[in-house]
């Protein structure tokens, strides 16, 4: 087996060579700090992406509470990490620590249907079809993506937006193809270019869109933020 080199994402160890006393110290120092400056990106990151998208979290929150106050269901999807991310917001929203849980499901849920639905139609109809079969007009659809291009989100949103969901969109970096698609009525778009800052940034404003939605459900006006 041999040695894979990770200074790609770790430098300092394979720089360093010696781990035996001034070694070992200096190589705990430098995880240490490379732990604390990731710490401190990303609360920065996740304090600006607030602030960015605080306009659009009460809008977005305002539109999901109406909808689910008429008799709405949500539906979450993604790739990925994002697949897992878009399970946990539709978690929150189903299975709420508090609160008055709301219909919320992944499609990403069931492999049996995942997979019956990649060999029979393609990968870039997985969630489409999903939606054709389970949504109706009044629903929610929100897609979670880092780069906000992946061609089986946007065709789940373009058939979403045809069958009068309202479609939501997460995505990093520039919003990509997310921030200026018609079928996406909300984009929120986290600016950075690092795959795991991003998803943690998302994780927040998933959080905060969920708070904001019961706070307008309950009438009691608190706001996004």
């Amino acid at each position: 087996m041999t040695d894979e080199p990770t200074n790609f994402l770790y430098p300092f160890i394979d720089a360093q060579e010696d781990l035996d006393g001034q070694g070992a110290t200096a190589l705990l120092a430098d995880l240490a700090a490379s732990a604390q400056a990731k710490a401190a990106e990303s609360l920065t990151l996740r304090r600006r992406t607030l602030e960015a998208n605080a306009e659009l979290l009460g809008a977005a929150a305002a539109e999901m509470a109406r909808r689910f106050s008429a008799g709405g269901r949500m539906f979450t999807f993604g790739n990925g990490g994002s697949c897992t991310d878009s399970a946990t917001l539709a978690a929150l929203f189903a299975r709420p620590p508090l609160g008055r849980p709301l219909p919320a499901w992944s499609l990403t849920a069931d492999q049996a249907i995942l997979t019956a639905l990649g060999n029979d139609v393609g990968f870039e109809l997985v969630f489409a079809r999903q939606l054709i079969a389970r949504a109706r007009a009044g629903d929610i659809a929100i897609a979670m993506s880092t780069s906000g291009n992946s061609p089986n989100l946007l065709t789940a949103l373009a058939e979403a937006r045809r069958g009068g969901l309202y479609t939501v969109g997460f995505a990093g970096y520039d919003g990509g193809a997310f921030a200026t698609d018609p079928d996406v009525d909300t984009c929120f778009v986290v600016g950075s270019q690092s795959v795991h800052r991003i998803q943690e940034s998302q994780a927040l404003l998933g959080y905060r869109l969920w708070v904001a939605v019961h706070d307008r459900l309950s009438g009691q006006g608190r706001g996004a933020a």
